[in-house]
């Protein structure tokens, strides 16, 4: 009995030590992956990280439809005129991340997690890669 005693002991122990550890990491920036959309229209400004949008793994649990019919994301990084009023009103990434369906927007480190100053962009995006043409004004 002692052994288990003591054994329930240092797992409580280990226990509240790595909760302790998570508790008080330091989040790190996030690394845009492939195909990642980095939304940066309004975060600077405000004084927040921008937004990287996981779009992949989005992709994988909804059809296109969803976001870019049904909610109505234009095609384009940053065509959207979308701030956190919109949001929280249940608008564009509001219509889920609203608690019920996924994390709600108290959670700000999720979404704005890139390192500050990173432009709207698609991350890796073939376009971005893509040579001027030759005689192309800068």
């Amino acid at each position: 009995m002692k052994i288990l005693s003591k054994l329930r002991a240092s797992i409580a122990v280990a226990a509240v030590l790595v909760l302790s550890t998570v508790m008080f990491v330091d989040i790190n920036d996030a690394q845009a992956e492939y195909g990642d959309v980095v939304i940066n229209n309004y975060s600077d400004g405000a004084g927040m990280r921008p937004v990287v949008f996981p779009h992949w793994f989005h992709r994988v649990r909804f059809r296109c439809k969803v976001c870019h019919a049904d909610l109505g994301f234009k095609f384009q990084a940053g065509g959207n005129e979308i701030n956190m009023v919109k949001i929280i009103d249940g608008q564009f990434c509001g219509a889920c991340h609203n608690g019920d369906i996924a994390w709600s927007v108290e959670n700000c480190n999720l979404c704005h997690s890139a390192k500050p100053n990173t432009p709207t962009q698609v991350h890796e995006s073939t376009v971005q890669k893509l040579a001027q043409p030759s005689g192309a004004k800068k």
